[in-house]
């Protein structure tokens, strides 16, 4: 796990080793009996800082994140169990599952990247555009390409001659884009037979002059029962993996 987050830091962990190289800040001084001792922080510390503050941003832009958190937070809204599995229970899942489909993406990454920078064989302007490859191959297998051009025209640069130049503030926006309305197709599908099961108890008590019993305390227990006799979390969970990789 550890690992895993060090690789995502390892996007723009260069640039603050590069930028680093100036020196150091600094913080305090100390003084006892008429003599001063100075305290610097370096700079590759408080970029460092920066880096992980801006981790959570990164993971939630430009990996498969978004797009099973929303399916899932859709799952729970459809089945009515209201805050069961909780959001620390399906962020702590989506996260995870985001790892599982992120790994081969940031093994490239660690590979191609980080592994060279760390053993100071490839210079840190290098090492981010090395880094930011594998990420841009991803999110623009997984862009549509009515979501890219708008934003393109919206950024003023028209069409381009390729995936390679499309700049990445206009690439994220663009995936974000495409991943929600990935993830509500999918939650879509997900809604009806929750739905149908609704409707049916709805008009079984409106034919029998049942009119003050909530449909809701009746329907739930059907819909828990038909999501766990169809292995419903291996379905959804399996289907949210494989679709990020259509080939397989």
């Amino acid at each position: 796990m550890i690992r895993i987050l060090l690789i995502l830091a390892g996007l723009l962990l260069p640039a603050a080793g590069a930028i680093a190289q100036v020196g150091g800040m600094e913080a305090l001084t100390v003084e006892q009996n008429g003599d001063g001792q100075t305290y610097s922080i370096t700079l590759q510390v408080l970029l460092l800082m920066t880096v992980l503050a801006l981790l959570p941003a990164g993971l939630l832009m430009m990996t498969a994140f978004t797009r099973i958190i929303v399916v899932l937070a859709i799952l729970r809204q459809a089945i009515g169990t209201a805050t069961t599995p909780s959001n620390q229970i399906l962020i702590g899942l989506a996260l995870f599952l985001t790892l599982f489909v992120m790994a081969p993406v940031f093994g490239e990454v660690y590979e191609r990247a980080v592994t060279p920078y760390l053993a100071e064989e490839m210079p840190a302007e290098e090492a981010v555009r090395t880094a930011i490859q594998p990420m841009r191959e991803f999110m623009t297998a997984q862009t549509r390409e009515q979501d890219l051009a708008m934003f393109l025209e919206l950024s003023g640069r028209g069409a381009v001659e390729g995936p390679e130049d499309v700049p990445l503030s206009v690439l994220v926006p663009a995936f974000v884009t495409s991943e929600l309305k990935t993830a509500f197709q999918i939650g879509f599908i997900l809604f009806l037979p929750f739905l149908v099961i609704d409707l049916v108890v709805a008009s079984t008590l409106m034919s029998m002059g049942m009119l003050m019993l909530s449909p809701m305390i009746i329907s739930l227990p059907f819909k828990i029962m038909l999501f766990v006799l169809v292995d419903g979390w291996s379905m959804v969970l399996g289907t949210l993996a494989s679709s990020f990789f259509p080939s397989a």
